[in-house]
């Protein structure tokens, strides 16, 4: 059987998904599922594919390279809390990954100053972080100043 090709048994039990996902970034890589029907890339990874609805996916690996295409900062409400005990500069923004996702995203190093330099700039590149949390590693952006 393929390794990477999920059974009926594992469809109906979506924790692999989840635990491969989040295991791939506390190790830097960044997993996603790609449709056999359509050639979709679902990130975060799911079962089933979002463009075609087709059952069967395979996994793939992302690079996470992309461009920031708009950003907002986050109000009081919507804060992010964790990042905020932190003291962590960040935006909130629709990335555009270079291997063919867009997702909302958190894009660390963003001050109000870097703000205004990139708003008339967009699209801006942007580069994955993987970032630790104490219980769990998770994926945030970065500029790609480079």
């Amino acid at each position: 059987m393929d390794p990477n090709r999920i059974s009926t048994e594992e469809f109906w039990n979506p924790e692999h998904v989840v635990a491969k996902f989040w295991n791939g970034l506390r190790e830097g890589v960044i997993y996603a599922k790609k449709c056999n029907e359509c050639g979709a890339i679902e990130f975060p990874p799911h079962l089933a594919c979002n463009s075609c609805g087709y059952h069967e996916t395979d996994w793939t690996t992302v690079s996470g390279k992309g461009e920031l295409v708009t950003f907002v900062f986050t109000g009081a409400l919507n804060a992010r809390l964790e990042l905020e005990e932190r003291n962590l500069k960040y935006v909130c923004g629709e990335v555009k990954m270079d291997d063919g996702p867009e997702i909302n995203a958190v894009v660390l190093g963003v001050n109000k100053r870097k703000a205004r330099e990139i708003q008339d700039k967009l699209p801006v590149r942007v580069k994955p972080v993987f970032y630790d949390m104490g219980d769990y590693t998770t994926l945030f952006f970065e500029l790609d100043e480079d």
